[in-house]
């Protein structure tokens, strides 16, 4: 009989929080933070993988490549997130080794720079709607128009930003790697931002390409190719909440598939917030008929004692502790 797994998503911003400096210095002790709360999975007999996201990062590295205004060479997209896979992970590894060195408890911390190929869809090619990077002003946005033939538009009455693809992924390269490495008790970091994103092109030939990859969507495909026990995705409030920061504000500790798809077509989980999680978790379910736990990273022990958090369960099936 295989071993149990978790496997476990959140943002980066839970590394790097907005009105921070984001230095290495303060991301560590947030990766400590973080490394602490999912011990506690670990502490239910569950092995772990991680998945995390790098917008933050990701962006800060954008803004360095403008400020340096062509001293060094820019990097395309799938560049920078394969290095802020590399960042992130080093951070997140040493501060997990450094957690299970102090509860005594010995295990291999392991992090895959992770490879997806995404979902070839033109129209999220031709049409792109995910913003990064820094504001540009109108006269800014327009050289980079003419110049790197970017498309860029107004965000928010901010300034000018580049948007890119937001494909789906459809496979995960050295899937079979995790699989082996958890299955002999290695903490697996892998995905970071979703993924590094390749298209594969007629013949069989991976490209990167400058797109960004919903690291909730590739922390779904994971568990369900890793068959995991438990899918847990973390993120900035307790629960997922109809009426979100309204009058009508309400918690749900559980949600139905049929009570998400409802609530997902009338807006209530809007696409830049709680819109790919709850979509993530609905892949799942369908697929395993196992339940997803929605919950913030500070309240994590008492979600998994069923005190706090939502579950999105199969319809008509009745809500167990995810223990």
């Amino acid at each position: 009989m295989g071993v149990k797994k978790a496997v476990i998503a959140f943002g980066g911003n839970a590394i790097l929080k907005e009105k921070e400096r984001g230095t290495v210095s303060e991301q560590l002790q947030h990766c400590r933070e973080t490394c602490d709360a999912l011990l506690d999975i670990l502490d239910k007999g569950y092995e772990l993988i991680i998945v995390h996201g790098n917008g933050p990062q990701v962006g800060n590295m954008l803004i360095q490549m403008e400020e340096a205004g062509g001293k060094t060479p820019s990097l395309p997209l799938d560049v920078c997130v394969a290095a802020t896979q590399g960042t992130m992970g080093f951070m997140l590894e040493i501060e997990m080794r450094n957690q299970l060195r102090e509860r005594g408890i010995e295990r291999e911390v392991t992090t895959l720079v992770t490879q997806v190929v995404i979902d070839p869809d033109i129209e999220k090619f031709e049409h792109p709607t995910k913003p990064v990077g820094p504001f540009y002003s109108a006269q800014r946005a327009e050289e980079l128009r003419q110049e790197k033939h970017w498309e860029i538009v107004e965000d928010s009455h901010r300034g000018f930003r580049r948007v890119v693809p937001s494909p789906r992924p459809v496979q995960i390269l050295g899937i079979q790697t995790i699989k082996s490495l958890v299955e002999r008790g290695h903490i697996i970091i892998a995905g970071g931002g979703g993924g590094i994103p390749l298209l594969r092109e007629e013949g069989g030939r991976m490209v990167g390409v400058e797109a960004v990859v919903d690291k909730d969507y590739t922390a779904s495909l994971l568990a369900r190719e890793v068959e995991a026990e438990l899918f847990i995705i973390l993120t900035r409030v307790p629960g997922v909440a109809i009426g979100f920061r309204t009058e009508r504000e309400r918690f749900l500790d559980r949600l139905t598939v049929q009570e998400a798809r409802k609530y997902l077509a009338s807006g209530e989980f809007p696409p830049g917030s709680m819109g790919p999680k709850v979509s993530a978790a609905l892949d799942f379910v369908e697929a395993t008929g196992q339940e997803v736990l929605i919950t913030a990273p500070e309240v994590l022990k008492q979600a998994l004692e069923g005190l706090t958090g939502t579950r999105l369960v199969k319809d008509d099936v009745p809500s167990v502790k995810l223990m």
